[in-house]
Formats: C-alpha cells, structure tokens, sequence
C-alpha cells in the first residue's frame, strides 16, 4: 500500500533532492512537497497525508504555527520536524505540541531515512485503528455486543435465532460476561422491541418486597401500601421481562412465579381479581442452577419453564482475541460519557492487555479502562498509563478489580467531576507551560476565547505568570 510524505520546506533545492532520492529508499512511497506553508496546508486538506516532514523556520508562518494549523486539519498526520541545530529546544517544544520527531540539519540521508521509517510504521498503525474504530459497529458486533471470535459469532447466531421466536431463554455465564447485553439485543431485534425492555435485578429487592414489584400490589396490602402499584409484569405487558440474578431469588417467590409464567396472568398482593399478561421472560444467573435444584433451594418446574432454551455468554479467558476489540470500544464509551476528546491505545498497551487475565471479565476491563483514562494526559494510552493504574489501584483484589474483589468504584457523577478537574487542570498546565505563561497563545490553542481562559485558570487557582 502507497504511504503518502509531504514534505513543506523553503528551499526547492532541498525540496526537489528529497523528492528524487526518498522514494528510491523507502518503498511504496509518494512524495508531494510544497515551498509554501498555504500550499502545504492545502494539500493536506485535499489528501489524506501520513507523514508530513516540516521545517521550523519557514519565512511567512513560523513552523510552530504552522503545526497547529495541521494538527486542527488533520490531527491523526505524524508530522517529523526540520531543524537547525541552534533550534533544538523549539523542536523539543514542537514535541510537545503534536510532533512526532524531529531531525538536524544538515542531515545525511540513511539518518533522515530511519526517522521517516519509524514514523511511516506509525502512522500505518494509527490509520489501521482508526479502520477498526470505524468498522466496529458493523463488523466487530452484533446489536451492541463486541466480538469476532467464533464463540461471539455462535452466540450472534444464536440472538438472532431467538429473536424470531416467543420462547423462554436462560442466559448463563460469568459476572461481567454481558448477559443483559445479550437479553437486550434479543429483545431489541424481536417483535417486541418497539416497546422497552423492563429489568428486575432479583438480588437488589428485599424479600418481602420482591412479590409486590414483580406482581403489584393494591392499596392497603401491607403498611405503607397508600395506593395500588401496578408492578413490573404490568409494565412489561407486551415487552421483554428481563429477571437478573434469577438464581437469587426466594423459594416463596418462585412458587407465584411458577404461576404466573404457566397461567399467563398475575393477581396483585391483596387483590382477588387476576390480570392477563402478555410478558417474554428472559432470566440470567451466573450461579449453579441444578445445584441449587438439588439443595431444593430452586424449584424444578420453574426451571424448566424459563430454560427453553440456554444462551451461555462466553468468559473472556475463551475468548482473548476480543480483548483488544473491547478494550478499545470501552476506551470510546468511556471518553464519549466523560465528554473528553477521544483517545486511543497504543499497539504496545494494547499487547498487554490482551495478556493480562481478566477475571471479572468485561466489566473489570471497563473499569480498569475507565482509570487508564485518569491518568492518561495524552491523546494515546501507553504502558506507563497501565503502569499508573496498577500503582494506583485499590481493593481487596489488590486492583484486579476482578470478580467477588472488584476495587471500590465511587458514585458515577462524583467519580465524572473528579476525572474533569484532574483533566482541565492537567490540560491547563500543559498549554501554559507550553506557551510559558501566554494566555493569548494557550487560549489559541486550546479554541477558547481569552476570557474563558482566564476563568477556568482562576478556578484552577493556577497563574500564567509562574509559568513565565
């Protein structure tokens, strides 16, 4: 596959050399050059350009602006700076601000040739993520689920068989392993799925309460019954009944359950007049049913009525070649829900987690994708992000955050505005430093407007001039 270099220089003898002599030492290469900083851009909004080669010093727009510039166009391009050798430390400030690399001038080829070799790997690399990126929600998945393995692709099938039908279904499998996903995309691909799906986490719900959410209840039923309660088969008339955890829930429910599922109809507590129910039952449970059938914890009959038929959601110890797929759509959950830029990881981390077991599953690796993202100031995860997670990690599991030892999660809206704070004033620091102290430029930068800047560093309590 042809890779494309631009190279934006002022010097057409230089221009013209590299233009000769590069694509005879770096295969499947083509080179476009531009003398001009406006021509250059132009060409990069017209084309899709992997590598650009810029000099620093170009006589109309200094090569800092100039990289800006790019990086607002096109801001995947890996751009390897020009410089003299007296400029070094504005090149080391061109890194900061986007740049790839850098290289001196003069320059002998074999060096530039390297340079331009690692950074025509990465950027294939990138281009090859951001294909993935956009090719997951057709080819990575099926109605919200994330996979390409044959055991995903079997369990596809099987959501898709399902859908079709009215039946009873079982899913089966191990904490985190997505089960209401799959009950969600059965419900949402059948007849029924105009209407939402309604959810009872079984566990969640007192004993002496489960009853009456399940089958209602009328006014004076009970102390504290001040009016009637429809409950949630009511609710889900003509939609999807989703019973999490079934395996959680008590004997002396099962038995009105039992009921219900064989008459088509419930009577709420304190009521004598029964209600028809047009309800699709789908039950869940990471637990040992036919143990418990045993220990008489978990009646048979009502086993066999929502075991129709069995889905089981695979662990990802069966199916690590997902992980990568995974880890990469929680990155893009998780940056979409905190609102930040979206950030991507690279080849190297995504390596290591796909070699790391995950014993809890998907939910485990969100959640380690989740404080990845904390510690991640940059547009790319790394290795030193995983590094951070692990130095930082809490819990029983010793941050595993996997299975019955999952680390500590605080509230969903506290852990937001915490992660938003540590990125603004992270994000602040970076442009002040970068633009020592200058305002005017970071807010350029950033796309803010002076005020607004000056507000967000007020509340940070921070002051341009100590970055002076």
């Amino acid at each position: 596959m042809t890779s494309r270099l631009l190279i934006i220089d002022d010097e057409a003898d230089l221009l013209a050399a590299l233009a000769r002599i590069l694509p005879a030492e770096l295969a499947e290469l083509q080179v476009e050059t531009a003398s001009k900083a406006e021509a250059g851009l132009a060409l990069i909004r017209e084309q899709s350009i992997d590598v650009l080669l810029l000099d620093i010093r170009m006589p109309e727009v200094s090569g800092l602006d100039l990289l800006s510039e790019v990086k607002k166009i096109d801001p995947w391009v890996t751009v390897v700076m020009m410089t003299a050798y007296g400029s070094i430390e504005t090149a080391v400030t061109a890194v900061k601000r986007g740049a790839y690399d850098f290289i001196t001038k003069p320059f002998e080829i074999p060096d530039l040739v390297m340079v331009l070799q690692k950074a025509l790997e990465r950027s294939r690399l990138i281009r090859e993520n951001m294909n993935l990126r956009q090719r997951l929600p057709e080819q990575a998945g099926f109605a919200g689920l994330i996979g390409q393995s044959p055991r995903m692709r079997k369990l596809y099938e099987g959501v898709q068989a399902l859908a079709r039908t009215d039946y009873s279904v079982l899913i089966r499998g191990e904490s985190g392993t997505g089960k209401e996903l799959v009950a969600r995309a059965i419900h949402q691909l059948s007849k029924r799925g105009q209407r939402p799906m309604v959810t009872v986490n079984c566990p969640a719900i007192p004993e002496n309460l489960l009853e009456s959410e399940l089958f209602g209840h009328k006014k004076g039923a009970f102390t504290g019954a001040d009016k009637d309660h429809a409950g949630l088969f009511l609710e889900a008339d003509g939609s999807t009944l989703l019973l999490d955890e079934i395996g959680d829930i008590p004997v002396s429910v099962q038995t009105k359950l039992l009921r219900a599922l064989q008459e088509r109809e419930i009577r709420p507590v304190g009521g004598d007049k029964p209600r028809s129910v047009d309800v699709r039952i789908i039950s869940s449970t990471n637990q040992d049913l036919e143990a418990k059938i045993k220990a008489h914890s978990f009646r048979e009959d009502l086993y066999y009525r929502l075991n129709v038929v069995t889905l089981h959601t695979p662990s990802l110890a069966e199916i690590p070649e997902d992980v990568p797929l995974l880890a990469d759509y929680c990155l893009r959950v998780v940056c979409r829900e905190l609102e930040l830029p979206p950030k991507s990881f690279s080849v190297a981390a995504l390596q290591e987690i796909a070699r790391r077991p995950w014993p809890g599953n998907v939910r485990q690796l969100q959640n380690f994708v989740r404080r990845m993202v904390l510690f991640a100031p940059d547009q790319e995860i790394g290795l030193p992000e995983i590094g951070a997670v692990e130095e930082q990690s809490v819990g029983p599991a010793g941050g595993n955050g996997g299975g019955e030892g999952r680390p500590a999660i605080e509230p969903y809206l506290q852990s937001k505005d915490k992660l938003l704070e540590r990125f603004t004033a992270d994000y602040v620091k970076q442009l002040l430093t970068m633009t020592q102290g200058n305002v005017t430029q970071a807010a350029d930068m950033a796309g803010l407007s002076r005020v607004a800047l000056q507000k967000i560093i007020r509340r940070q309590k921070l002051r341009a001039e100590d970055f002076r």
